[in-house]
């Protein structure tokens, strides 16, 4: 069974969001831990909690990803934009806590400046920080496109800031199509290479979600633009190829393209037709 839902506005709850990635036939689904320009987060309803943890029994829902806003970086040249970031992160894996078991994915930052090298130091400083042994909450480091100074725009990065890492269990990497491919891994002509070069630098095993995304942009263009699934520059083929690959079938895949339920609803039940059971 392909495991495939979209990301939904929290604003209503969980509960909510549940009730609406079950509508589009979905059976797992992303959110924002709070507004995705960051700020306060909302208060968890312990009530809407207890409902949806009932619903998700029910409706047989897979590992959730959650998505850290982007105004979080890890790794900013001032000091006060890391501090803001690091307060964020430990706060959502905090209120992860509420939803045991799921994950939590970010986009690893951007150096601005400082280098890559310094970028991978803070942004692991930053991680050991906020994480925690008791921790049921898997953080999730998000494969780039590679625009401006952004950190994981390659799987060597990805692996450099896990060395660091001290609770390497609780670590794994979300795969981005369009942003793999927008950095230059050509998953629509050599996915079982890209797949490949992945194992040897991070190792496959880690890679625990999808974001399954078209391009608007040309291979390695660094430009991170996304398309609706058949409508970009990676295809409907190569895509359905990936959710169909025996190293991935088995994960929870994203749909982060520019849509709205409808059309999240048609997505699914495009890629759900192209899946191989």
């Amino acid at each position: 069974m392909l495991h495939i839902g979209c990301h939904l506005s929290s604003a209503k709850g969980f509960l909510a969001m549940g009730k609406e990635a079950v509508a589009m036939s979905a059976d797992t689904f992303a959110f924002f831990t709070r507004n995705p320009r960051g700020g306060k987060a909302k208060d968890i309803d312990p009530a809407d909690v207890n409902a949806f943890l009932a619903f998700h029994r029910e409706c047989h829902f897979v590992k959730l990803v959650a998505h850290a806003p982007y105004t979080m970086n890890l790794c900013a040249a001032k000091e006060n934009i890391r501090t803001f970031g690091l307060e964020m992160l430990t706060d959502d894996l905090r209120r992860m806590e509420a939803v045991p078991g799921n994950y939590y994915n970010f986009h690893p930052g951007s150096h601005v400046g400082q280098g890559v090298e310094k970028g991978i130091e803070l942004i692991a400083d930053g991680l050991n920080q906020a994480m925690l042994p008791r921790q049921t909450t898997t953080v999730l480091l998000e494969t780039m496109a590679g625009k401006g100074s952004e950190i994981g725009r390659n799987f060597e990065e990805l692996r450099a800031i896990m060395d660091r890492v001290t609770l390497k269990d609780k670590l794994g990497v979300c795969l981005d199509t369009c942003h793999v491919w927008d950095g230059g891994y050509d998953i629509a002509a050599n996915l079982d290479g890209v797949l490949a070069e992945f194992d040897r630098i991070i190792g496959v095993d880690r890679l625990k979600a999808v974001h399954i995304n078209d391009s608007l942009n040309s291979l390695g263009s660094h430009k991170d633009r996304h398309a609706r699934i058949g409508e970009g520059c990676i295809g409907l083929a190569a895509l359905s190829a990936v959710t169909n690959h025996p190293k991935l079938r088995h994960l929870p895949f994203i749909l982060e393209t520019p849509n709205d339920n409808e059309g999240y609803a048609e997505e699914i039940a495009l890629l759900r037709q192209h899946f191989q059971e």
